[in-house]
């Protein structure tokens, strides 16, 4: 190879950059011990811009289109490095490429479950996961907040500080929607618009823009989600002593089918009245019956429905002949129709 080859190969004449994939946000061209040629070509892409830096200060930066660098187009960087106004001489400056591109499917989510002060529970403890889109907006606050030196940033090294930095503004949204947490799935756009807004700055610090923000779902603990499926379950029963004859009258058909089983279901009907009696008042905050003194909740006696003994229209006691059916004093010893010894 002659001096001159040598030589030419040190110089830059076409600066541009081909994405090599998805997820790169700062690509930094390749320098080396290289200079820029004066009237060198650069060639910024759709979805990119670039960024001239002089010793560590950000200088031009360039939209898409093809650009030829001399001293016209280059004013910041000729300033800061006083130039003429017609120079020719090669120079040397870092040229960082960013992808301006909506990086979309970006997943947020609470690793652990965030305690909030609700205004009907009082406190609970909520889990939420969604969807956000952002972009590079600005690359000069960018590279100086973000990427540095490095020779490539991706999304992958961003994406913990933006998680953390929604999860920040959901807790601050969430607390200053004023909305309970029953009717949060009916208002989960408007909580995710509170909370793209409390965000936005944040990312904006970083030289980002927020371009779309949803929230998925909302959702409680697994302990905390049965003990309000219960208390829907409750409510939905509603008053205690109509479902306690409802399932007592599902349950006839049933005990008829079995020998015995009408005895039964009669006294398990008097004691399923009763307890569901005291469950609906102690469900209304009652004592279950009224006259006990200063409050006291009086005991509660289930009674079971007892056959009546049989007896005369004057109050005595009688029983039937075992033989002939004969109506007799209980304490008759002989059927007086029949003769038939009684027991």
């Amino acid at each position: 190879m002659a001096l001159g080859d040598f030589l030419r190969k040190q110089f830059i004449d076409v600066i541009q950059w081909t994405e090599s994939g998805p997820g790169v946000l700062m690509y930094r061209f390749p320098m080396r011990d290289m200079e820029i040629q004066s009237g060198a070509q650069l060639t910024v892409r759709e979805s990119q811009m670039a960024l001239f830096v002089n010793e560590g200060r950000a200088a031009d930066a360039f939209g898409p289109g093809l650009h030829t660098l001399v001293t016209a187009n280059l004013p910041l960087l000729t300033n800061l490095m006083n130039w003429d106004k017609l120079f020719k001489s090669p120079f040397k400056s870092d040229v960082y490429f960013f992808s301006t591109r909506v990086q979309t499917g970006q997943r947020w989510g609470t690793q652990q479950p965030i305690t909030i002060r609700d205004r009907e529970f009082g406190a609970v403890r909520l889990r939420a996961f969604g969807m956000y889109a952002f972009r590079v907006a600005n690359p000069a606050v960018f590279q100086r907040n973000v990427g540095a030196t490095d020779a490539e940033y991706t999304v992958a090294q961003l994406e913990p500080a933006l998680r953390n930095a929604i999860i920040a503004g959901f807790t601050g949204a969430f607390a200053n929607a004023q909305v309970p947490f029953l009717d949060m799935a009916a208002n989960q756009a408007h909580l995710a618009t509170q909370i793209a807004g409390t965000v936005q700055p944040a990312f904006e610090a970083l030289g980002l823009t927020l371009e779309s923000f949803t929230v998925e779902n909302l959702s409680l603990p697994d302990e905390l989600q049965k003990r309000l499926d219960e208390r829907i379950s409750m409510n939905m029963i509603g008053d205690m002593r109509t479902y306690t004859a409802f399932q007592a009258a599902q349950s006839i058909p049933i005990a008829a089918a079995n020998q015995g089983g009408m005895a039964g279901l009669a006294a398990g009907l008097g004691a399923g009245m009763g307890l569901g009696g005291v469950i609906a008042d102690a469900m209304r905050g009652t004592t279950g019956g009224s006259g006990a003194p200063g409050g006291a909740v009086p005991p509660t006696r289930l009674a079971v429905p007892v056959a009546p003994a049989d007896t005369t229209a004057a109050g005595t006691a009688t029983k039937y002949c075992t033989e002939c059916g004969t109506q007799l004093p209980a304490a008759a010893k002989f059927c007086s129709s029949c003769g038939t010894a009684q027991s």
